[in-house]
């Protein structure tokens, strides 16, 4: 099973990743529902190229029959039926075509939706360890870029080689029938091209595999860009990353031309020899007629499946090259949901008992590294316990804690040493949908969705209704500055909700906490983003939120945790000070240093 590690280091260099066309097979599981769809394919398949291959076989009897007659009369009406035989074979050959054509772009269509999807539906539910160590650019690439491939090889490339493979097949066949030993000789060049075309294609895969890793890295560049393009411009850092992008494109460009020049040499080799070895043949064929072993339809027909079987080839040449590059392609998506995140539910879970008055908390000599910093202890032997109902604000400098204590709780890591328990029962035991939603919490960094205020509200209780979400923002202050928007509630608040100020934007994530209603309710930085007019609003909504629920608070202004029931104090990942604000403050330790610093100005 790859790592998180595997997944987002800098791919290896081309010669270190061999991959090849099985790695197909992990389309299997998405190819497998639509079994009677694909049989559907492949049945108009092989009758489209059974009416190709029908065609010389027509063809050689209207030379022979229609042509050669001596009769006049006789001719004209074998022309005639030999035309509407042919004329038949068209019409039949167009109709499965396109029979064939619409079922195998419906599968593509499909099958690529479906594994956009699963993988989609797979990474959003890893653990944040996974996103510490990939980027979201070499995610969106795979979802984009790969499955793209995927679909043109479901979808088109596949289809084309197995239709031109029996093709082939049956024109090969029908060459060595009609002139054995002439197409024996041919078989036996032909036996000498795959030998050099197995190393081509080594070489063709590799480098498949390395441009589309490449075109990843111009994907998370970009994406990381364009998130933080407010501090790009304001570092009047623009020249800079687009040269940076220029030199990731650039390394794309330049290995996808040694891609495509191993593949244009891979199919120049196969359709030249190929076409001498059938030359070779045709040329045994022509002299067969002038010696009276064969008539001039059967070398008309032979001339035709020669054609077939060289164009069948070249084709399959193309096809060979789209395999190995979707082969990459399905090999990254396969890591991706081949990876098992560390956090998971267990398989049988401990049911949480109903709360009314808020949900005890309680972490127990707990000890905890996070995985991308293994050797820093970020708690250490840390111990809290929280009452029902109870406030209690986590005070400290940055880098002390706080905000993992609020991680653990929510369980996005689990700990090293130690317990962490919600109303009594360890967070391992509890199913992660249970524990998260008798949580709410309030992010120091506001998200806002590129949806309306309404969709954003609702986010904490997808089933609220439109009272309900209205109710829920005039908690939380914020009901005025919505009905302000020209639409009201249905304002699109743009991505990541530029359209808002950022007090505006906490305010949102209060009420959509509010609508949640959870009995634990954690605030982080809650109050960081406003003004101080705004902030008094909200700490009163927020009092108002916090009754009958256990709260915990981080916070670096002082001023809004002092009517906490109860004050910790973290430096280190240690407790250093515990107590009310007037206690703290008398006692001389590093909560009065930071008081001191924040009030005595």
């Amino acid at each position: 099973m790859p790592s998180t590690a595997q997944i987002s280091a800098p791919p290896a260099p081309a010669e270190a990743a061999p991959r090849n066309v099985k790695s197909l097979s992990g389309l299997l599981p998405f190819l497998r529902p639509y079994r009677g769809r694909i049989g559907m394919a492949i049945v108009f398949l092989v009758l489209a190229a059974v009416s190709t291959l029908v065609f010389p076989v027509a063809l050689k009897s209207l030379i022979d029959q229609g042509l050669i007659a001596s009769d006049p009369g006789a001719r004209v009406m074998a022309l005639r039926e030999h035309f509407f035989a042919l004329f038949g074979v068209g019409a039949a050959l167009g109709l499965f075509s396109a029979l064939r054509f619409y079922m195998v772009t419906w599968l593509g269509e499909r099958v690529t939706a479906d594994l956009r999807n699963a993988v989609y539906a797979h990474v959003v539910t890893q653990s944040p360890e996974f996103f510490e160590t990939t980027q979201t650019g070499e995610v969106l690439s795979r979802l984009t870029t790969d499955t793209t491939l995927v679909q043109t090889v479901v979808g088109s490339s596949l289809s084309m080689g197995l239709r031109n493979a029996v093709l082939g097949i049956g024109a090969m066949t029908m060459l060595i029938v009609t002139n054995p030993y002439v197409m024996t000789q041919v078989l036996g060049i032909l036996v000498l091209v795959v030998l050099p075309s197995l190393y081509f294609g080594r070489r063709v895969r590799k480098l498949s595999r390395a441009s589309q890793d490449r075109v990843a890295d111009s994907s998370a560049i970009a994406a990381e860009v364009l998130n933080a393009i407010p501090v790009v411009q304001s570092y009047t850092q623009e020249a800079r990353e687009a040269k940076r992008f220029d030199v990731s494109t650039e390394n794309a460009f330049v290995t996808a031309v040694k891609r495509t020049r191993m593949r244009a040499a891979l199919v120049g080799f196969i359709i030249t020899a190929t076409f001498g070895a059938l030359l070779w043949g045709l040329y045994q064929g022509t002299q067969a007629v002038v010696r009276g072993d064969i008539s001039a339809g059967h070398l008309g027909q032979t001339v035709v499946y020669v054609i077939i079987l060289v164009s069948s080839v070249a084709v399959l040449s193309e096809v060979y090259g789209d395999l190995l590059r979707a082969a990459g392609a399905t090999e990254r998506l396969m890591e991706l949901l081949s990876l098992r995140s560390p956090i998971a539910s267990p398989a049988k879970p401990t049911a949480l008992a109903a709360t009314s008055g808020g949900s005890s908390l309680a972490l127990r000599d707990v000890t905890f590294r996070y995985p991308s910093r293994p050797q820093h202890a970020t708690l250490s032997h840390f111990s809290l316990n929280v009452l029902p109902g109870e406030t209690v604000a986590l005070v400290g400098p940055s880098g002390a804690g706080k905000s993992t204590v609020f991680q653990l709780l929510l369980r996005f890591y689990d700990v090293a040493a130690g317990q962490v328990l919600v109303d009594g029962v360890p967070v391992k035991e509890v199913a992660l949908d249970a524990l998260r939603e008798r949580i709410g919490i309030v992010p120091q960094d506001s998200v806002i969705f590129s949806a309306d205020a309404m969709e954003n509200i609702r986010y904490g209780k997808p089933t609220a209704s439109d009272a309900e979400v209205i109710a829920a923002a005039q908690a939380a202050f914020a009901h005025d500055f919505i009905s302000a928007l020209p639409e009201g509630y249905k304002t699109f608040l743009g991505e990541r909700g530029v359209r808002l100020s950022g007090g505006q934007r906490q305010r949102i994530s209060i009420a959509r906490a509010m609508l949640k209603n959870p009995p634990l309710l954690l605030l982080d930085e809650a109050t960081s983003a406003l003004d101080a007019e705004s902030e008094r609003m909200v700490q009163a909504a927020l009092e108002s939120a916090m009754k009958d629920r256990t709260t915990l608070v981080i916070a670096h202004r002082l001023s809004t945790v002092q009517r906490a029931d109860r004050i910790v104090v973290l430096e280190a990942g240690e407790i250093v000070e515990t107590g009310t604000h007037a206690q703290l403050v008398n006692s001389g330790g590093l909560y009065s240093r930071l008081a001191a610093l924040q009030f005595d100005r």
